[in-house]
C-alpha cells in the first residue's frame, strides 16, 4: 500500500484551479477530493528512486474555502490519523478579494520538540500555531519563501548522523549533502516538521532559491565558479540540487497553464523513470543559465508578483558582469510593463536585497571595480579574495544591474497607470529593516505611522525605542510622501527585507549592520567608492524602519490601491509555547 511520505504542500490556488504537491512511498495515483466536490488527480512520476505528484485540482469556486483530502490509490493518508490540526483548506480568491503576503527567508531546520532550539522559535512554527488556534480568522493567502529553503552546506547534528551511517565523513564534501537522497533528507527534516508540514498543506507558498540550497556564495564569481568545477564532488552536489530544486519547489511555483506547456515535465511524467531527463536538463541549464528560466511571474488579482532568479542567471565574466543574464533581464522588463494598469501593486521578488545600507552598497561597487582590474592585478587578486570572504555578491555588486532594476521600477511606477506601490521583497541578510530610495530632484516627507510593540495585538502609536537586546529596536516606517514629488515615481517604493525564519543571528551581524546604517559608514563608503571611481548610483535611499533582529516574517495586507506593513517576531514565552508577536505595523499607502 502507498504511503505519504511528505506533503501534502498547496502550492498554487486562484479562483478556480490549485496544484497540491506530494512524495508517495511508491508508484501510485494520488488524489485530491475536496469537501465542496472539486478535486483532481494524478499519477506519481518517479525521481532517483523517489515517487511524486503534483495533483492539479479544479471546480472551485471563488471566494470560498473547502477542506480537502488526499488518498493514494484510493486511500486516505491525509489528514493524519489523531492530528491536533484543524483541516487543511483551499481558498480560492476572488479578483477584488485583500491579499495578504507574508514573506522570509533563511530556515534552517527546527531540531525536534523535544531538543532544546540553538536558534530560538521558528517563526514558521509560531504562524502556524496561531493560525490553528484560530482557523476562522486571518491568515496569509500566500507565503514567499525567499530562499535557503534548505541549507546544503550547513546541516544539523541530526542529518550529520545520518550522514555518517551512509557514508564515510571524513572523504569530501563531509558533512555537506553530496547527492539527491541527501537533500531529499534535508526536505524531509524541515517539511515533515508537524506545524510547518500543516502550513504548508494549508497556505499557498512561492519559492525561489538562494545559495545555501546549493552552496554559500553560490555564482558569486566566475573565478569562484572555476575553482568550484576543479572539485570532484561539486558537478554532482549542483546537479543534485538542481534535480532536487525542481522537483521540490520550481514546479510547484507554476500555473497548471505553464505545467501544460512545460515539456519538461511532460517527458518526465510520461517515462518510468525521469532521473536521466532531468539529470540532462540540470546538466544544460548549469553549462547554459540562458538556457532555463526559474523566475515566474504569479497574479493575485490586482497584485502581480515577479520572483526572479538572482543566483543561476548571472553573467560572471568581470568585464560583463550582470545579475541577470540578457534574456532573464528582458523577461523581467516584459513583465512589469505587461498591460499596464492592470495590477495596483508590483512585487519583486528577489532573495538578495536590491537597496543595502550605503557602507555596504559602496563596498561592493568598490569590490567589483577592483576585481574589473580597475586599479591592477595585485588589488583585483585582493579583490576577488575579500570578495569571497565578505560576500559582496548582492545587487551592489553588480552595478550595471543594479542601476538598470532602478530604471525599471522608476518606469513601472511612473505615469498615468502607475500602481500604488513597487516593492521589494528580500531576505539574506538575517535582519529585517525598510529602505525608501529617492530619485533625483525627489525628497521623502510624512508622519510617522508605526511603532515598535512588544504587545501580542501589535497596538502602534508614538515613536520608536530601541531595545537594548536588538530584538525589537530600530525606527518605524513614515507614512507616504504627502503629494507629488518631482524625480519620485508616482508609485510609492520601498525596500523590504526580512529574515532569517529561523537561524542564527551573531553578534558581528548584529552590531555591523547598525553601523552600516550610520552616517559614519556611509561617509566611508564613499571613500571606498572614490578609490574605486565609482560613480554615485542614480538613487539616493535611507533606511525609514528597523534594523530588527529576530527569527521573523513581515506580511503585507494589500487591499485595492492600499498597503499595511506588519512584522512579526517569534519569541519564547513562559510557561507557554513560542508565540509570533508583532513588532511593527504600518500604513504604507493609505
Amino acid at each position: 500500500m502507498a504511503g505519504l511520505r511528505l506533503g501534502p504542500l498547496l502550492r498554487y490556488a486562484d479562483g478556480s484551479s490549485a496544484t497540491v504537491w506530494v512524495e508517495a512511498s511508491r508508484p501510485c495515483a494520488a488524489e485530491v477530493r475536496c469537501a465542496d466536490g472539486s478535486g483532481g488527480e494524478a499519477r506519481t512520476f518517479q525521481v532517483e528512486g523517489h515517487h511524486y505528484a503534483l495533483v492539479p485540482v479544479t471546480g472551485l469556486t471563488p471566494g470560498t474555502a473547502t477542506a480537502y483530502e488526499v488518498f493514494l490509490d484510493g486511500t486516505r493518508v491525509w489528514p493524519l490519523p489523531d492530528s491536533p490540526f484543524p483541516p487543511s483548506l483551499i481558498r480560492a480568491p476572488r479578483e477584488d478579494d485583500t491579499v495578504r503576503v507574508a514573506f522570509g527567508s533563511c530556515r534552517w531546520a527546527a531540531p525536534p520538540s523535544d531538543e532544546k532550539d540553538p536558534v530560538g522559535p521558528d517563526a514558521l512554527d509560531t504562524l502556524a500555531a496561531r493560525i490553528a488556534a484560530d482557523p476562522d480568522g486571518e491568515r496569509p493567502d500566500v507565503l514567499l519563501l525567499l530562499g535557503d529553503q534548505v541549507y546544503a552546506d550547513e546541516t544539523s547534528g541530526a542529518t550529520r548522523r545520518w550522514l555518517a551511517a551512509r557514508r564515510d565523513l571524513s572523504d569530501p564534501p563531509g558533512n555537506e549533502v553530496a547527492d539527491y537522497e541527501e537533500y531529499t533528507h534535508l526536505y524531509y527534516e524541515s517539511w515533515l516538521d508537524p506545524e510547518v508540514r500543516w502550513l504548508l498543506s494549508t497556505v499557498p507558498s512561492c519559492m525561489i532559491f538562494d545559495d545555501h540550497d546549493v552552496i554559500d556564495d553560490w555564482n558569486t564569481s566566475a573565478a569562484w565558479l572555476a575553482d568550484m568545477r576543479a572539485v570532484d564532488w561539486w558537478q554532482e552536489r549542483l546537479l543534485s540540487g538542481l534535480m532536487s530544486y525542481w522537483v521540490h519547489q520550481h514546479l510547484g511555483n507554476l500555473s497548471p497553464a505553464e505545467l501544460a506547456a512545460d515539456p519538461l515535465y511532460a517527458a518526465v511524467r510520461e517515462t518510468p523513470d525521469g532521473t536521466d531527463l532531468l539529470r540532462t536538463f540540470a546538466a544544460e541549464a548549469d553549462a547554459d543559465p540562458a538556457s532555463v528560466r526559474w523566475s515566474y511571474r504569479r497574479d493575485f488579482g490586482r497584485v502581480r508578483l515577479l520572483m526572479v532568479d538572482t543566483r543561476a542567471a548571472r553573467v560572471l565574466d568581470e568585464k560583463n558582469r550582470a545579475m541577470l543574464h540578457p534574456g532573464e533581464e528582458r523577461w523581467l522588463r516584459e513583465q512589469a510593463l505587461d498591460t499596464p494598469g492592470s495590477y495596483d501593486h508590483l512585487l519583486i521578488g528577489t532573495s538578495l536585497p536590491w537597496l543595502l545600507p550605503h557602507l555596504v552598497h559602496d563596498a561592493e561597487g568598490w569590490n567589483a571595480a577592483l576585481c574589473r582590474g580597475e586599479k591592477g592585478a595585485r588589488w583585483a587578486r585582493f579583490g576577488e579574495d575579500l570578495r569571497r570572504r565578505a560576500d559582496l555578491e548582492h545587487w551592489a555588486a553588480f552595478p550595471a544591474s543594479f542601476d538598470a532594476l532602478a530604471a525599471l521600477i522608476a518606469e513601472a511606477g511612473s505615469g498615468p497607470h502607475a500602481p500604488a506601490t513597487v516593492l521589494v521583497l528580500s531576505g539574506d541578510v538575517h535582519h529585517a529593516y525598510v529602505a525608501e530610495p529617492v530619485w533625483p530632484g525627489g525628497a521623502l516627507s510624512g508622519a510617522v505611522s508605526g511603532a515598535v510593540s512588544g504587545s501580542a495585538s501589535g497596538t502602534v502609536s508614538g515613536a520608536v525605542s530601541g531595545a537594548a537586546s536588538g530584538s525589537a529596536s530600530g525606527s518605524a516606517v513614515p507614512g507616504p510622501p504627502a503629494g507629488p514629488v518631482s524625480g519620485v515615481p508616482d508609485a510609492r517604493v520601498l525596500q523590504l527585507t526580512c529574515s532569517p525564519v529561523h537561524n542564527s543571528i551573531p553578534l558581528s551581524i548584529r552590531l555591523g549592520f547598525r553601523f552600516g546604517w550610520s552616517a559614519v559608514a556611509r561617509a566611508l563608503g564613499r571613500r571606498f567608492a572614490g578609490h574605486g571611481g565609482c560613480p554615485r548610483p542614480p538613487v539616493d535611499w535611507r533606511r525609514t524602519g528597523g534594523p530588527w533582529f529576530g527569527n521573523q516574517l513581515m506580511t503585507l495586507t494589500l487591499r485595492g490601491r492600499s498597503a499595511r506593513l506588519r512584522l512579526d517576531q517569534a519569541r519564547e514565552v513562559r510557561g507557554a509555547s513560542p508565540q509570533l508577536r508583532t513588532v511593527v505595523e504600518s500604513e504604507l499607502v493609505p
